[in-house]
């Protein structure tokens, strides 16, 4: 048995991390526009160095919540048996990880990682960025920029996302709003592979009707739930 989880900013927000889309969301006190697309780079590196700069802080000083130990237990758990999890989150934090998680693919990218637009390395990378800051592979100024998708950007590993799907039994959406594509459109995907789905959210998303299933609360109390409940089948 193969379960996909996709997992969007709701099972991060009891760490304290904003999700994009609710009414208090980033996207309702910053522009998306002006903070996170290429073009927005290209005109105004300063600006979008500082909101990333003060998300990577917030970042480091947020802990794994109880949703994310909770996946990482169905991981162990299910490989114990001969099963796996697919792991894949729209989050460009590390909690699933720091909470044990050993494979987790990054659609949209890790904030805690840098790209140089010069060279094209990628590196971890804690501290604040700005373009002062040199690339410490080919020592070029200006071309850092964080390793996360952008509007307009294509998402990644989505040739390894697309297999998964497929070869999936269980597909389960956790804390995803349900309106960015094209995370939004792997229900329908899965639906059409007659995977049978399900959703976990605080309440439900914009394509609800889609999942065959769903619980609904703080990620914190509805996925240590759901967790135990795959586990004792």
């Amino acid at each position: 048995m193969t379960i996909f989880v996709l997992t969007g900013a709701g099972v991060s927000a009891e760490s304290g991390l904003g999700t994009f889309r609710d009414k208090d969301g980033l996207w309702s006190r910053f522009d998306p526009m002006k903070l996170a697309t290429p073009e927005a780079f290209a005109h105004s590196p300063d600006e979008v160095h500082a909101f990333y700069n003060m998300r990577r802080q917030n970042l480091l000083s947020a802990e794994p919540n109880a949703a994310h130990r909770a996946l990482a237990h169905l991981e162990v758990g299910l490989a114990e048996r001969g099963d796996r999890l697919f792991l894949c989150t729209q989050n460009i934090d590390d909690l699933h990880e720091r909470a044990g998680s050993q494979r987790v693919v990054h659609m949209h990218g890790e904030l805690l990682k840098a790209r140089c637009t010069a060279c094209g390395e990628t590196m971890p990378w804690r501290q604040d960025l700005g373009v002062e800051v040199p690339c410490p592979s080919c020592r070029r100024s200006g071309g850092l920029r964080p390793h996360v998708v952008w509007f307009g950007e294509m998402p990644l590993e989505m040739d390894a996302i697309d297999d998964a799907l497929r070869e999936a039994d269980l597909f389960v959406a956790i804390g995803t709003s349900g309106s960015v594509y094209p995370a939004a459109g792997f229900v329908s995907e899965a639906r059409r592979h007659g995977i049978r789905t399900w959703e976990i959210n605080l309440e439900p998303s914009d394509n609800a009707r889609q999942f065959d299933e769903g619980r609904y609360g703080p990620a914190s109390e509805a996925v240590p739930a759901w967790v135990e409940h795959i586990l004792m089948r």
